[in-house]
C-alpha cells in the first residue's frame, strides 16, 4: 500500500505536471503542422474540428518552394546567424575574460554598462543604426545584418562569459604562466577548452536570436532575394488583406526546425553553461 502510494504520488506530483508541460510545449508545432497540411476547404470551414485533419494535402509546400525564393530565405537566414555569431563570440571571448581576468579600475561599472546596453529595446536603435548602414553603403545586403546584430548580441555573450570565466580558478592559468607561458598560449590551452559550456551557451544564444530577429531584417532589407525567413515568409505570403495560412504555417514549420535540431545536440552543454561553473570543486 504504502509502494502503490508513493507510486501515485510521484505520477500526480511529478509525470502528470511534466507531460502537461510537454503537450503545451509542442501543441503549437503540431498547430502549425496540421495547418500547413489542410487543405483550403478544411482550413477555412468553421464547422470543422480546427485540430484534426481529414485529407492532408502538400499544395501549401508546394507554393511556398514554387512560388517564394524560401530556399534562399534559408540560405541568408544561416549565413547571417553563423557569421553574426561568430563576431559575436570571438568579441564576447575577449571581452568577458579581460574583464574577469585582467585587473584595472573600473572592470566591475564596465561589465555593468556592457550588460546594460543590452537591456535597451531594439525599437529605439534601429532608425540610428538604419542610418549607418545606408551611409556605410550596405543596405538591401546581408551585411547589414551581419555587422548590426552583434550590437545586441556582443553586449549580453560578454556578460554571461565574464561570469563563466570567473568560476575558472586562476591559479590554473598562474601555474601555466609560471612555466613559461604567455596569458594568451594560458587562455588558448587552458580556459577556453574549460570555458567550452559557457561559450556553447552564449553561442546558442546568439545563433537563436540571429535566426529569430525581425525588426532590423525588416528596415534593412527589401529585394525578396536578399530577405531571410521571418521577413521573406511574412512579406511575401500576406498580401494586402490575403493570408495564405497554410504556406504561412509551412513556412514556420519548416524555419524552426534548424534551431530545434542546433538544441537538440547542444542542450546539455547549453543547461550546463547556465547552470554550473566551469570547474567543480
Amino acid at each position: 500500500m504504502i509502494d502503490r502510494g508513493s507510486r501515485l504520488t510521484r505520477v500526480l506530483t511529478f509525470h502528470v505536471p511534466l507531460w502537461g508541460f510537454v503537450l503545451l510545449t509542442l501543441f503549437p508545432f503540431y498547430w502549425m503542422l496540421v495547418t500547413s497540411l489542410k487543405p483550403d476547404r478544411e482550413l477555412y470551414n468553421v464547422a470543422m474540428n480546427p485540430i484534426l485533419l481529414r485529407e492532408p494535402t502538400l499544395k501549401h509546400y508546394r507554393l511556398l518552394f514554387e512560388d517564394t525564393p524560401f530556399v534562399r530565405w534559408t540560405v541568408n537566414t544561416m549565413v547571417v546567424a553563423v557569421l553574426s555569431t561568430g563576431i559575436s563570440l570571438l568579441c564576447a571571448v575577449g571581452a568577458g575574460y579581460a574583464l574577469a581576468r585582467l585587473r584595472f579600475r573600473g572592470a566591475t561599472i564596465i561589465g555593468l554598462i556592457i550588460f546594460t546596453t543590452y537591456l535597451i529595446p531594439h525599437t529605439l536603435i534601429f532608425l540610428p543604426l538604419a542610418q549607418v548602414v545606408h551611409m556605410l553603403g550596405l543596405a538591401n545586403s546581408l551585411w547589414a545584418l551581419i555587422l548590426t546584430y552583434p550590437t545586441f548580441l556582443i553586449p549580453f555573450c560578454a556578460w554571461l562569459l565574464m561570469g563563466y570565466f570567473k568560476t575558472i580558478p586562476l591559479e590554473l592559468e598562474e601555474c601555466a604562466m609560471i612555466d613559461g607561458a604567455s596569458r594568451v598560449r594560458a587562455m588558448w590551452s587552458i580556459v577556453l577548452p574549460l570555458a567550452r559550456p559557457g561559450i556553447l551557451s552564449a553561442g546558442i544564444f546568439a545563433f537563436t536570436l540571429s535566426w529569430n530577429e525581425f525588426i532590423y531584417a525588416l528596415v534593412f532589407l527589401s529585394s525578396p532575394e536578399t530577405k531571410t525567413i521571418p521577413i521573406g515568409v511574412v512579406s511575401e505570403l500576406i498580401k494586402g488583406d490575403v493570408f495564405y495560412w497554410g504556406s504561412l504555417m509551412a513556412g514556420a514549420l519548416l524555419g524552426s526546425v534548424p534551431v530545434a535540431i542546433f538544441y537538440s545536440f547542444l542542450v546539455e552543454h547549453y543547461v550546463g553553461g547556465l547552470t554550473a561553473g566551469a570547474v567543480k570543486g
